[in-house]
Parts: structure tokens; sequence; C-alpha cells
């Protein structure tokens, strides 16, 4: 719907005009500053201008703060997550996921830390989602299952959301909003705007609150031949940075990308010369939740024959979701259940499946294995992998295309085979956005710390003043005023992982023991002592895992018995004993025995049981 003036509160446009020509001063290295340009004289200016005690316009000007939080997306790709609060309302713009670095070992997934959340959760008006990207979306059900509010979003948005809440059995109240919606939710005035992404429905936000208009441009790129012909919405772009806009947050992930990002059509036409040359099966994979990329790959599969089976449980669950919205065309009669791949001829067959990140247990690196029960990959088969590696990732893709080659496969992996382009702005689009919105002050969000660093360089590039840029962390706190911006301390931030059906019980202690344990393994010694006398019953013996082969190590290991029967043997009396003492000592003697017999250091476990 078309937004409307009146729906914006009076004190948002108020004083607006006189931010569009204030240039700053010439551009200097961007950094994080503890305090926003002119802040002294303006301040003193308004006290006089009212003519009230520096007190009271101190006190006037602490209530009519507004605060900006990231919990996460700041300095790292993933877990997005930020907070606005003005007095005692907070807004939160979603709630997304990260992939598990290599160090976290057997961690699922990583979120952010929400205690500031679950410690002003009477302060909580409403949850804003921007897309449907695990990244954006992916924590709610954990977030959820604490804290209650309204969560606002597009369809697909909400229906992917709502796929997940079922499995976790939360229930949430949803508002389904469209582009150039506005939603009033206590002191703010909230505005969608589209955006286009990699998938459907993205949304950008712009906050109307009583200290200024604050706008959020999530992931977005400006294609101008968008596979489902929703722009982004440049013209309401413009007419809010015309009106004013106080403080603009961006997406920052392809800030290092020179020029502009090509058009999600563009994989359409290369899908169209693959699908024409190839008469062997077709396995394409990508990320589920890419829309548009799933799409074009059945439509290419309808050009030329092909029957489509949909491989991966995210990937079936995001094209049902997306096929009952009415966000993908799919032909009748395409569709075929995996069981029927082997009956059809090779060049009929078009298979989609997860795995494009070298997931373990996804479907495309368990037939790269010879692990899946349906589809076995036969010389001829083509194999395209349509997405870029996540940071962190290559090494699991590698080994994938390795594999698959290995069964025989032809793999076509490579970007510049143009089988992926990205979602995002690469660096024009970004000098476009901050062209067409001119905000008063700026802060670079969603990308690690250079991308960051380096959009804050860009702002600076095009006439924006160093005082009026901010690169922050997870958990500091920007506070904005109409006339000025500065850090002011910071709240808890961090990240909960979670491991199998644990949230947050995995700490750097049990972390820490994982690493020892991939790296040593682990030795137990086994006693037995009588419970009256402490007189040695059985034992020791010996027991590893992860460490050495027993069998050629018997020299080693009846050292170790022999010190550990002497520890026991100091001593007769229980009273005489302390057990706890004793199993120190153990510990201590064989672990500096082992390391000097094989150079390494397991963990060591003593078990002493008294009968």
């Amino acid at each position: 719907m078309e937004n409307k003036k009146e729906s914006i509160p009076e004190s948002a446009e108020e004083g607006q005009t006189r931010w569009r020509n204030d240039k700053g001063r010439a551009p200097r290295v961007a950094s994080a500053r503890k305090e926003g340009s002119r802040a002294g004289g303006e301040a003193k200016a308004e006290t006089g201008k009212a003519g009230r005690p520096a007190a009271q316009a101190k006190e006037k000007e602490k209530e009519s703060k507004l605060r900006v939080i990231h919990l996460g997306g700041l300095g790292e790709i993933g877990k997005n997550m930020m907070l606005i609060q003005y007095g005692e309302n907070i807004i939160v713009i979603d709630g997304g996921v990260m992939f598990p670095e290599d160090e976290l070992l057997g961690i699922d997934m990583v979120i952010p830390d929400y205690t500031y959340l679950l410690e002003n959760r009477h302060m909580l008006r409403a949850f804003l989602l921007t897309h449907g990207h695990e990244d954006h979306i992916g924590a709610m059900p954990y977030i959820l299952k604490d804290l209650q509010a309204p969560v606002y979003g597009s369809r697909l948005t909400l229906g992917l959301l709502k796929g997940k809440l079922n499995e976790h059995r939360v229930s949430a109240e949803t508002h389904e909003v469209k582009p150039r919606q506005v939603v009033n939710i206590g002191p703010f005035s909230v505005e969608f705007i589209r955006l286009a992404h990699s998938i459907p429905g993205s949304l950008g936000v712009a906050v109307h609150t009583p200290v200024g208009t604050i706008m959020v441009i999530s992931d977005f790129k400006m294609d101008m031949s968008p596979i489902d012909g929703e722009l982004t919405d440049f013209g309401r772009i413009s007419r809010l940075g015309e009106e004013g806009v106080l403080l603009l947050l961006a997406d920052s992930t392809n800030v290092e990308k020179p020029g502009f990002t090509p058009s999600e059509k563009t994989v359409g036409e290369t899908f169209d010369k693959i699908f024409l040359s190839t008469k062997g099966r077709i396995i394409i994979t990508s990320f589920a939740s890419n829309v548009h990329r799933i799409q074009q790959a059945i439509w290419s599969a309808e050009k030329f024959g092909r029957k489509v089976a949909v491989v991966g449980r995210g990937m079936a669950n995001v094209t049902a979701i997306a096929k009952d919205l009415g966000y993908l065309e799919i032909p009748k009669d395409i569709l075929i259940d995996v069981d029927e791949v082997n009956d059809l001829p090779a060049q009929k067959v078009l298979i989609l499946t997860t795995g494009s990140q070298g997931e373990p247990l996804s479907g495309l690196t368990r037939m790269s294995m010879g692990e899946h029960k349906q589809v076995h990959i036969m010389p001829g088969d083509l194999v395209i992998i349509s997405a870029t590696a996540i940071p962190g990732n290559e090494r699991l893709v590698g080994r994938t295309i390795d594999n698959l080659f290995r069964q025989g496969a032809m793999v076509i992996h490579e970007k510049s085979d143009g089988i992926h382009v990205s979602g995002h702005a690469s660096k024009e689009e970004l000098k476009v956005l901050l062209n067409m919105v001119k905000p008063r002050f700026f802060m670079p969000m969603h990308g690690e710390y250079r991308m960051l660093f380096k959009h804050a360089r860009l702002a600076q590039q095009l006439g924006m003043s160093e005082n009026d840029i901010f690169v922050l962390e997870n958990g500091q706190v920007l506070d904005v005023t109409r006339r000025r911006c500065m850090i002011d301390g910071s709240v808890p931030s961090g990240r909960i992982l979670i491991d199998g059906l644990g949230v947050g019980d995995v700490g750097n202690t049990v972390l820490k023991d994982r690493r020892l344990l991939s790296q040593g393994g682990i030795v137990v010694v086994n006693i037995v002592v009588d419970k009256k006398s402490g007189a040695l019953l059985s034992g020791p013996e010996f027991f590893s895992r992860g460490f050495i082969f027993e069998k050629e190590y018997e020299h080693i290991i009846s050292e170790v018995r022999e010190k550990t029967a002497a520890i026991c043997a100091q001593g007769k009396s229980k009273e005489e004993r302390d057990w706890q003492a004793v199993r120190g000592q153990i510990r201590n003697t064989v672990a500096k025995t082992l390391f000097d017999r094989t150079g390494r250091r397991p963990i060591v476990l003593p078990l002493l049981t008294e009968v």
C-alpha cells in the first residue's frame, strides 16, 4: 500500500531538511568513535535557545535518545540480529544463525546471545524479519521459546518461519506485511521497503522514530531484471532520502567486489546452455532457500523435457512452501519421486538436491560418497554446484567435488562458469544507495570487520564526514539523537552454541576438552581397591581411544601399570589415604610418562573404584 505522510510521527520530520547538504569535514580513515560530530556546540545552543538550566536540557536529551544495538552480524557473516530501543520500547530486526567454525567441534549452529532481551523482556514490542534466509530467521525458534512478541514479515518469510516453529513445537503471533505498508508499534512507525535479493519477499525497513528516520537496508542487490519482476523500490528509497534519513544501516557483504552484481537471470541463461548440450543426468545443488535459482532450474527442465526430483529435507521443505504460497511456478506432472529416477532415461532427469556447502549429511555429500539410498552417481552425470562456499566451508566443498569426480561425474563449480551470482550489492550499487539516501549518519552492517571498514571508507569517498560514520562491534550501543550519534557503552553479546537438543550448554571448557580429545585422544586407567583396607584388588587396567594402537606399545602400557600400582601401594589403610589426591598423582604421573615416551598429550582419566 502507498505510504501516507500522516502515518509518520510529526517529530520524525522536524529539522530533517538541514541534514541534506551537510557534508562535514574532509574524509579521514573511518573508525568507531566515542562522540558524534558537532556535539558540544549544538547541545549548548539548544540549551541556550530554550533559556533553561543546563541540567534540565541534559535530562531532556537523555530522554530523547534512541539506542541501536547489534547482538550479531557485525564483524562476522551470519547470526544477524539488531535492536532499536526508545525509552521503554524495543523492536528487534531479524534473528539468524551462523555456520559453526572448524574449532567448534560437534556444534550444529551458532545463534546470538540474547541475554539483553531476556533482561528487558518487558520492553519488547515486536520482531521484524527482513527475509527468509537462515542467517536472518534461523535463530527465531530458539528466541521465541523464551520471548513472545508479534512477528512481522513477508508471506514467504513467515511461511518458512512457521515450518521451523512447527518442528520446534513453538507458537508465535505472526503478521504478514507488504512493501510500503506502515505498521505502528509503540512510538515507532515502521515502513517496509521492497528489496531484490536471492529470495522473494525480501524487505528493508524505515523506522520512523521520535528522533528521526532509521533506515535498515538488509541483504539486497539492484537487479534490473529480477526473476519475479520485483525490483528494489528505488522510488521509495529516494523519496525517504529526500525527506531526511537520520541513520542508514546497510549490507556490507560485497563491498570488496567492484562494479555491479550480475542479474539472477544470467544463471538461467547458463542453465539453458548446459541443458542443451548435456546427454546424461543433471544434478543441481544450491542453497535450499534460493527460490529464484530453483525456479530457473525447473524452467530449464521443462524447456528440455526433463522430469525433476527433489532430494534433501531442506530443499523439499522450501520447494513445497514456496509452491503453496505461489512463489514457485511448477508445471503439472514435472515433479517425480526420487525412487522413479532410475526408471527414466538419463537425459530425462534433473535432480535438485542440498549439499552446496559440503554438509556431511546432505544429499549431494552422501551421493559423492556412494552412501545415498536412492541416487548413485554414474559416469555421464553432470553436477552443477550453483553456490559459492561460505568462508570456512571451502574444505568440505572441495572434498565433495573430489569425491564426485572419483565416482565418474563431471562437476561445474567455478563462478566463472556462470552458474552462480551473488544476491548482494557490489561496490557501485552501494554507492548508488548512499547517494540516494544521503543519510545524516551511516553505520555499515552485515559483514566481517574488514568489510565494515571498507564500506565506511566508501561513504567517506562520497563526501561523508568521518565523524558521521560508525563502525561498531556486536554489543556496542549507538546512542542517536536528532543532532548527533555516539557510542555509549555496551550490552551482553556473544554466541550461544546449539549442539543437538542442547542450547547453550556447551561452553569453552567442553570445547577445550573436545579439542584435546581430537588432538591426543583419551587414556583411561582403571583401578579397584578394597573399601576397608585400601589394598589394590584389580588393575591397573589401561584403555585408550585415539591415542595409540595398544598392541604395538605394550612396553609403554606396562610401564604405566607399574607406576600406577606403585602409587596405590603407598600405604594400605584407608584412613591413611586421600584417594582424591591419589587420583591426581596417577593422572600427573601417567600423563608425564606418556608424553616422555610418545611426545603426545592425551586426556588421562583415572577411574578408582572402592568395593
